[in-house]
């Protein structure tokens, strides 16, 4: 059974250096020239990379913002809602507090 797994392996690196040949072989274009293109192409992939992250750091600016606003309009609003009921307390506290002193 160890035999067979290591012989698939064999045959593996095997194929897989045939099929490397065969593909140097059969290439289309000077392999500078593929190389060039392998660079062009890995420079539109960093710069599509760069892009993408940089959209998403603005995107979270954004969200960050909006969370931001978000919270201080509710922290304003909490503290509106705090003080109309402590004035309307201070206000019935007061308009009581004559009725029970007679």
């Amino acid at each position: 059974m160890a035999d067979q797994d290591g012989g698939g392996f064999v045959w593996f690196l095997a194929g897989l250096g045939l099929g490397g040949l065969i593909g140097v072989l059969y290439a289309p274009r000077a392999g500078s020239e593929i190389r060039e293109e392998l660079k062009a192409r890995a420079e539109q992939g960093r710069e599509y990379v760069r892009t993408r992250a940089r959209d998403a750091r603005e995107q979270a600016s954004e969200w960050v913002d909006k969370s931001r606003d978000a919270v201080s309009q509710q922290k304003d609003q909490f503290r509106a809602a705090y003080e109309a009921g402590r004035q309307a307390y201070q206000e019935s506290t007061s308009e009581t507090a004559p009725a029970n002193k007679i």
